[in-house]
């Protein structure tokens, strides 16, 4: 629900809010898987739908940050790509295939955590203005650009795999 409040406060110019805003709706998202694990309140809808919500926030985000000419279109290019690519893979498995099951991989899994650090440090960026986060904020576009394409990759060459043993 804060996803529109955060990409509105990046596109107004009001780096400190969206900061604070993302920082609280991944807190909240936290809480809630918590929550749900340990209270035995987890359901297949809301496991459907949370990694969804997830790649709303942080799509949004980057979209913004875009937008705001903080961060590189490249960038939001290999993210929507690699996104793009599993959506298709699955859909046509889906469509084609008996296959029902994707799990994620360690380096999905991996890719979308440097992703959300590279997030958080160039809204950090804009939010407390430093050198030190500008230098790291660019090696972290690096680094979780070529953790996204090899995810990619590695998602390719598993779907490949299964498609073969199925």
């Amino acid at each position: 629900m804060l996803t529109p409040v955060v990409g509105y406060a990046i596109l107004d110019g009001r780096p400190l809010a969206a900061f604070w805003l993302a920082i609280a709706a991944g807190l909240t998202d936290i809480l809630d898987g918590f929550l749900a694990r340990h209270l035995g309140s987890s359901s297949s809808t809301g496991a459907y739908l949370d990694p969804i919500a997830d790649k709303v926030l942080l799509s949004t985000i980057y979209v913004c940050l875009a937008l705001h000419a903080t961060i590189p279109w490249w960038f939001v290019a290999v993210v929507f790509g690699r996104d793009l690519l599993i959506l298709a893979a699955s859909g046509i498995a889906l469509a084609f295939t008996r296959l029902r099951k994707f799990p994620p991989t360690v380096w999905g899994k991996l890719s979308t955590f440097l992703q959300i650090v590279a997030a958080v440090v160039w809204m950090g960026r804009d939010a407390f203005p430093t050198l030190t986060l500008d230098s790291i904020g660019h090696l972290l576009i690096w680094i979780s650009a070529i953790a996204t394409i090899w995810s990619g990759l590695h998602y390719a060459w598993r779907g490949t795999q299964m498609l073969r043993t199925n």
